[in-house]
């Protein structure tokens, strides 16, 4: 187990509804990372998967990040990690980033990914890495793998917010530019788990994700027309009116409805009933695609993640998320 504390940076003042992350390393197959809440007294314990071997945790709490921790798993043993916070005045973010080939696409593993004059890392078997409390402003981040030209790309770091970097290394000696592409998370999908979630979902085949881009790309007029193009959702139970048309879940029978199952939806994470129905409103009544961050799509039981799960999740569900 993993028996975790949140406190304030001098380690004395418990941090209670603190958000904790638990990414378990090391398994033997890709896991979803924890997202959590401690309690009032800003503890939580958690049990390890039984193929996990590491974990690495932090912890967040509206602007203010920890660091990262790294803990070994013991089996039969409890590990106590302290994630100390700095809440009164966060001064840093956090960059998170793929390093690749620039070729051939591959992942460049074990390469080395420093800020100048600051903390080094190095990408995993998937080219992945972090790098946690960088201060904010505008840094040199320097790139180095044996065999491939070192690189050196200016970032701009933001108070509380993880800018993402996408790299692409050029072997030596090749001569070409290298390739490198940041963007900075909007914030109410940073705290709300959206990009861990499209990271794992999109890795293990569990759900759909559209980002602002992706919807603006496409051309949306409505929001629900666009979903409806998904691979098993349509509009159905369609009476007299549009506003009685429910998207519905195709795939999974329902005793109520003979042309599909009827979504659940969450708007900015808080479950919205009543949509559809003889007098109900529709998902386009309530938001705009120009007014959408981003959208997942949960078709089945079994890839609903913890938060989103309950009775109305039964028929799958899509969660927005506004700008």
């Amino acid at each position: 187990m993993l028996q975790i504390a949140v406190v304030d940076d001098s380690g004395v003042i418990p941090i209670p509804n603190a958000t904790v992350i638990v990414q378990w390393t090391d398994a033997d197959r890709a896991r979803r990372p924890v997202r959590q809440e401690v309690g009032p007294a800003g503890d939580l314990v958690l049990c390890a998967p039984r193929d996990a071997r590491q974990a690495t945790v932090w912890a967040e709490f509206g602007d203010a990040s920890s660091q990262e921790a790294v803990v070994g798993i013991v089996p039969e043993a409890t590990s106590e990690v302290e994630l100390r916070l700095l809440v009164a005045s966060a001064t840093t973010g956090r960059l998170i980033g793929n390093v690749r080939d620039a070729r051939t696409e591959r992942p460049v593993v074990a390469a080395t990914v420093s800020v100048l004059g600051g903390t080094a890392t190095e990408t995993n078997r998937r080219g992945s890495f972090v790098l946690s409390g960088v201060p904010v402003g505008v840094h040199e981040l320097a790139v180095r793998h044996l065999g491939y030209a070192p690189l050196s790309h200016v970032v701009s770091v933001s108070r509380g917010i993880t800018t993402e970097v996408d790299i692409g290394m050029v072997p030596d000696p090749v001569e070409m530019e290298p390739i490198v592409a940041t963007a900075t998370r909007p914030r109410r999908l940073e705290v709300g788990g959206f990009y861990e979630r499209k990271y794992w979902g999109e890795l293990v085949g569990g759900g759909t994700f559209f980002t602002a881009a992706d919807i603006e790309r496409r051309g949306a007029v409505l929001i629900s027309q666009m979903i409806a193009d998904e691979p098993g959702i349509r509009l159905g139970n369609c009476r007299l009116r549009r506003s009685s048309c429910m998207l519905v879940n195709t795939r999974v029978a329902s005793e109520f409805s003979p042309d599909g199952c009827p979504l659940s939806f969450y708007l900015d994470n808080t479950l919205v009933r009543g949509l559809g129905g003889r007098d109900g409103q529709t998902i386009d009544d309530l938001v705009r695609p120009h007014e959408i961050a981003g959208v997942e799509i949960y078709r089945n039981a079994a890839s609903l993640p913890g938060e989103f799960g309950g009775s109305d999740s039964q028929c799958g569900i899509v969660a927005i998320w506004t700008k």
